[in-house]
């Protein structure tokens, strides 16, 4: 197997397991602040197929690692949230949709906390590291570098989830906590302006913004692994 078709299959892996825990964040809050229709769903799941969107979640990341020069990115089915079944709507649709992205940061958060033991106990784990890093297959290493690479790119890619989900465009997370915060003299405009949320959205990919707010992220994060 190819350096670039094995990390492809790391990378995608890691995205489908990563969007399973962000949508079963949101649906798991949702539930505990009296929404149960995610779970009646089977929602509250890390099971990747419950949450799998036949286009964001596998046409379109086989098509970033095959068409794209391996730009894998995709999103999962959303999780629906009843607000009026909710105890206190406006504050609690806020808090289910931090969910989401804050699970990501706390799964990135825990792969790094490995990578960081694995480094202080094995004298082969800071060197596999680098390679995998610099995208490069560890040959004798069956077990450490597949595990070394799933931490490494889990860290990037939940990074990744985490900073553009909060992005307060809809139909990202961000919207909605942004609008939880907001005063109501602010939220009519807020809201108003959602309506182009789409097109927002398309502008500020086309233009690179999301990876001006994710690189910085990732860079300062990955900076505790190579000190």
């Amino acid at each position: 197997m190819s350096s670039d078709v094995f990390f492809l299959v790391i990378q995608f892996v890691v995205l489908l397991l990563s969007l399973s825990i962000h949508e079963s964040a949101h649906a798991w809050t949702a539930d505990a602040l009296g929404d149960p229709t995610a779970r009646y769903l089977g929602r509250v799941s890390l099971n990747p197929i419950v949450h799998a969107d036949p286009v964001g979640t596998i046409l379109f990341p086989l098509m970033g690692m095959f068409m794209l020069g391996g730009a894998i990115f995709g999103w999962a089915k959303p999780v629906p949230v009843n607000l009026s079944r909710l105890r206190n709507p406006s504050r609690d649709h806020m808090i289910v949709a931090a969910a989401g992205p804050i699970s990501n940061l706390m799964l990135a958060l825990g792969l790094l906390i490995c990578l960081l033991i694995s480094k202080s106990v094995s004298a082969d784990a800071g060197s596999v590291l680098s390679r995998v890093a610099y995208g490069q297959i560890v040959e004798g290493s069956p077990v450490l570098a597949p595990l070394i690479a799933f931490a490494y790119h889990g860290i990037v890619i939940n990074l990744i989830l985490a900073v553009f989900n909060f992005i307060p465009i809809a139909p990202l997370d961000g919207a909605a906590v942004v609008s939880g915060l907001l005063p109501r003299s602010m939220l009519v405009a807020f809201d108003q302006m959602q309506s182009y949320g789409f097109i927002l959205l398309i502008g500020l990919l086309y233009l690179g913004i999301p990876a001006m707010l994710y690189t910085p992220v990732i860079n300062f994060v990955l900076s505790f692994l190579f000190v």
